[in-house]
């Protein structure tokens, strides 16, 4: 792989990911984000990002800023006349192109294609531009997401069902996102037709889940997957070098069909996360004082993948009185599952503590004594354990991916 640096020196990195901070503040995101930061002290860096927002029009480009990262943003409303369109849908390759063209990057360096498109590295080395992609999750191989999970069968897929995919993915948010993308895009009142599909899916999402159940607008089969699967092994000869950040995703990419030669383990750099003074004259028995409840917390997304109603039903058997659940992560995001999970804590200890500015995450860790990470799928490296420990707080983790390695048991 070879690097073409500018006059000056610096490099001009084009970093491309699924979405982005603001809105959306999960894992990837704040690490691409820290990432792009550190090297913008000596590179010019900027993140082309997707949006999913029917009240725009699929394809608009908004050129913003992100404290002073400059972010080039699409909408892809996900407006597909087919299962491959999904994946590599035609207007927003075009933009990317554009983009390309427009920021002339020495390096391209890859979070996440979901949203954006499987062609967007073979339209950088048309260009003669290099290629690494860091494997945050399993989203090129899983076209619901990215996390091998079927929620609607609860199952974890360690093997690739073609079946299941098909089943999975009519089941699934982004087979919504289809719908309402197309509806709003064929309206004779577009604008308006748009911000009602956006505020239905956002406000109503069970009712606008049946609507697309009832719609069926895409059909699809397992032939239609194993051409996506095609089409992500035409990705890993594209792309010059993977990262893996744990050993765990690094071995599953190698049997999915990554060439050895190209795969690297690393794990993230982290910006450090101090332990807070608050926390430590607030230890329970701190001071020779009675003995408080057990703080026990969540921090991150509220999302069924995750597993936060486990954590839930684990702690019901606990005595009430000798404990105390905090739950940090925005309602907002998945507003259905984030009421499912007030309805199963009624009558428990426990605190909805809303979303936070992960510029304070410190002050979160120093209000709890133990982070719990209840995952479901196949986590690769969780930001949230690395801050945790940087923090002296515990870990109680799933045994499941890439968690194994973090936590040592006992």
């Amino acid at each position: 792989m070879k690097v073409t640096r500018c006059d000056n020196q610096n490099l001009r990195i084009l970093h491309a990911i699924h979405d982005f901070l603001p809105r959306h503040q999960a894992g990837s995101e704040i690490y691409a984000f820290e990432l792009c930061r550190t090297l913008a002290a000596w590179h010019h860096v900027s993140v082309l990002c997707a949006e999913y927002d029917p009240s725009r029009r699929h394809g608009h480009v908004t050129w913003r800023a992100h404290q002073g990262l400059p972010v080039i943003e699409v909408v892809n409303n996900w407006v597909c006349a087919s299962f491959e369109q999904t994946y590599r849908p035609p207007l927003v390759s075009d933009r990317i192109a554009q983009v390309l063209q427009a920021v002339q990057p020495d390096v391209v360096h890859v979070h996440n294609l979901l949203n954006l498109s499987f062609d967007l590295p073979a339209v950088a080395r048309a260009y003669g531009v290099p290629v690494v992609a860091t494997l945050h999750d399993y989203a090129l191989v899983c076209p619901s997401g990215g996390q091998r999970i079927h929620r609607a069968e609860q199952y974890v897929c360690d093997v690739i069902d073609t079946g299941r995919c098909v089943r999975c993915f009519h089941d699934s948010a982004f087979y919504r996102q289809i719908s309402f993308g197309s509806l709003a895009t064929a309206a004779r009142a577009p604008r308006l037709m748009r911000r009602a599909a956006a505020a239905m899916s956002r406000r109503f999402p069970g009712l606008a889940g049946r609507f697309v159940r009832a719609a069926r607008l895409l059909p699809m089969t397992k032939q239609d997957i194993d051409e996506r699967l095609a089409a992500a092994r035409t990705v890993f000869e594209e792309v010059d070098l993977f990262v893996a950040p744990s050993p765990s995703i690094a071995a599953e990419f190698l049997r999915l069909g990554i060439d050895a030669s190209k795969i690297r383990v690393s794990d993230y750099g982290f910006v450090p996360v101090l332990r807070s003074p608050k926390r430590r004259r607030h230890e329970p028995g701190g001071n020779h004082g009675p003995r408080r409840a057990l703080r026990v917390g969540y921090v991150g997304t509220l999302v069924w993948h995750k597993g936060v109603h486990v954590l839930l039903a684990a702690v019901r058997g606990l005595p009430a009185a000798g404990y105390e659940l905090k739950i940090f992560g925005s309602p907002d995001v998945f507003p259905e599952y984030a009421a499912e999970l007030r309805t199963h804590a009624a009558g428990l200890p426990v605190r909805f503590m809303g979303a936070f500015d992960h510029d304070r995450v410190a002050d979160v860790y120093a209000q709890i004594d133990v982070l719990v990470v209840p995952s479901l799928w196949l986590e690769n490296s969780p930001l949230v354990i690395h801050e945790a420990l940087m923090a002296g707080i515990p870990v109680v983790g799933a045994r499941i991916g890439g968690i194994s390695g973090l936590v040592d048991d006992g």
